[in-house]
């Protein structure tokens, strides 16, 4: 069982996992409203999953990836008939949630990719309460978010085993009446300074109080009285113009300062711990600046699954294990491909020090409810990853997945242009690539997927601007027809994709190495190449691990390294 606190961003004291085991069935036949299963202790066909997993999971202890699209879950939790309110939350479920406490519908929710939470203080009783779940995914909905989830039952290409139901931890968590639901903050280099916006309930008059520290030692506290649902302060670090950035955040030193909030009314006090990074990611003149120094991002495909839990990691050691291996191999970031990860990740980026791209999972089926389903969920997931330093970049779409006719559709080319400005609306502090591949609009990066196999045409290829422009990767334009290039700096996103069969698993790569010696050669052909550009300022190799029928990754599915990793680093870091 997960037992990590999963939302370690933001943490309280008063919480209770509720992972495990739940009464579990399938609703084939849409019986379970009608017959009121939301009040029953049992199931018909009833059977027990083990939560977090997703239902197609083997650590689900179900393992079906048949056509089920509704299911139900049950379980019983205690809770003490106390002042407190309280908060049940789910780190994700895939895809519409209907939550009942006591036999009563407390709300619904949709969105398989991000965090969601109910007050169910006025449903619960003194002792044992009953919890249902029904929740609905259609596998053959295209125009829901569902990044490589394949809507067939058996995967192929560059598809996998589909989730659904709960795929994160859920909980319960115990506040007071006054409490703090949420902070925003958003650090200055430039004058060392942190601004906070905290997002209050019920606060008539309270004091808030704010203890900032680093490694131990207090840099700053802030007391306020407080009145309403929203407040926002500057606290100052100490000495502006850290000229040797021994508290800023990057890869190489991943610095964290720890903050507590306290939030005091009529003698009760919620306390919150956090933490926060001091850091800046920027295009200055065309170049790629973090922490105002130019940077070169050398990143990692990585899809986040796992053996066993399909998107869901086993736990801690797993997270931990993906990033130190990451690391190892001379990468200082990933980009997270068509999954919103579990909050532990990023904090393990965080703290670790990994750069991480977080791309929106993509529809595939351009409509004006496909537009809504991800413009509704991609805002919810930025607002709640907005604190993480190791988070850079946002990608609301990638290769033109779910708007395939940019060139010809106004349409399409006004809701891609939207989500750009969205996203820099919701966050000016990062980098947004608009259109992760080719057929560009406005976007901060030009990034290119290119999965050529030979040194000399990489090479003639990112040799000259005008060259690069007029390339035809995938056999789509770089930019997308009325755009221009304005000295965007220039990253290859994707490349490589070398397959490597090392374990008893059969796949397909983009190109196909032999042997050990050959994989090293042609892992280092295709890097070798780009390196020798003095025009690419990052790149993203594919990919972390294999997965399933895909046997590209540098590790196998199970972690273990095709060639040593020091062999990988020498290459990727270029010595």
């Amino acid at each position: 069982m997960k037992n990590s606190y999963p939302r370690p961003q933001f943490r309280r004291s008063q919480w209770t996992n509720l992972n495990g085991p739940w009464q579990f069935a399938f609703d084939d036949e849409n019986r379970g409203l009608k017959d009121k299963w939301y009040r029953r202790d049992t199931f018909p066909d009833e059977s027990t999953i083990t939560v977090p997993f997703c239902v197609q999971s083997e650590k689900s202890g179900i393992a079906e990836t048949g056509d089920h699209p509704i299911l139900w879950y049950r379980r019983t939790f205690e809770t003490e008939e106390d002042a407190t309110r309280k908060i049940l939350n789910f780190g994700a479920v895939d895809y519409r949630t209907d939550v009942y406490i006591n036999g009563e519908h407390v709300g619904n929710h949709q969105g398989g990719h991000v965090s969601f939470s109910f007050d169910i203080t006025d449903y619960v009783e003194e002792g044992q309460n009953t919890l249902h779940l029904r929740v609905e995914d259609d596998m053959h909905d295209i125009e829901i978010p569902r990044g490589k989830q394949f809507w067939k039952e058996e995967s192929e290409n560059i598809f996998y085993t589909r989730t659904s139901g709960i795929w994160q931890t859920v909980w319960l968590e115990e506040v007071h009446k006054t409490h703090i639901e949420r902070v925003k903050i958003i650090p200055d280099i430039l004058t060392n300074s942190v601004k906070i916006g905290y997002y209050l309930k019920n606060a008539g008059r309270a004091t808030l109080k704010t203890t900032i520290s680093f490694k131990g030692d207090t840099v700053d506290t802030s007391i306020k009285e407080v009145t309403g649902d929203y407040y926002e302060t500057v606290q100052f670090l100490g000495k502006v113009n850290d000229q040797d950035h021994k508290r800023l955040w990057s890869p190489e030193h991943p610095n964290l300062y720890d903050v507590t909030f306290e939030l005091e009314e009529n003698g009760t006090k919620d306390i919150v711990h956090s933490y926060f990074g001091m850091r800046r990611i920027s295009v200055e003149n065309g170049t790629v600046m973090l922490n105002n120094r130019p940077y070169y991002m050398r990143l990692v495909l990585d899809q986040g699954y796992y053996p066993g839990g399909l998107m869901t990691s086993p736990g801690d050691e797993a997270i931990e294990k993906d990033i130190e291996l990451t690391k190892a191999m001379g990468f200082n970031g990933v980009r997270k491909h068509q999954k919103i990860e579990e909050e532990r990740y990023l904090y393990y980026a965080d703290k670790m020090g990994l750069l991480v791209w977080e791309e929106m999972p993509s529809a595939y089926k351009f409509s004006s409810r496909m537009m809504m389903n991800l413009t509704d969920e991609w805002q919810r997931i930025v607002e709640r990853d907005y604190n993480h330093p190791s988070i850079i970049a946002w990608v609301p779409i990638n290769e033109s997945w779910g708007v395939p006719n940019l060139i010809n559709n106004p349409r399409e080319v006004n809701f891609l242009e939207s989500l750009y400005n969205l996203t820099k609306a919701k966050d000016d502090t990062r980098l947004v690539i608009s259109n992760d591949g080719w057929e560009h609009g406005t976007t901060d990066l030009l990034t290119i997927h290119d999965y050529e196999s030979s040194y000399n045409t990489l090479k003639k290829r990112y040799s000259e601007t005008d060259s690069i422009l007029s390339s035809l990767p995938g056999h789509r334009l770089i930019l997308n027809k009325g755009f221009t290039y304005d000295d965007e700096p220039i990253l290859i996103t994707e490349f490589g994709g070398i397959s490597f069969k090392k374990t008893e698993r059969e796949g397909w790569g983009y190109s196909e190495a032999h042997d050990e010696s050959d994989f090293e050669t042609r892992i280092d052909a295709v890097f070798s190449a780009l390196y020798e550009s003095a025009l690419i300022q990052g790149v993203c190799y594919t990919q972390l691990t294999d997965i399933e029928q895909e046997i590209n990754g540098l590790l196998t599915f199970e972690r273990e390294p095709k060639i040593p990793v020091e062999t990988i680093r020498k290459i990727v870091r270029n010595q």
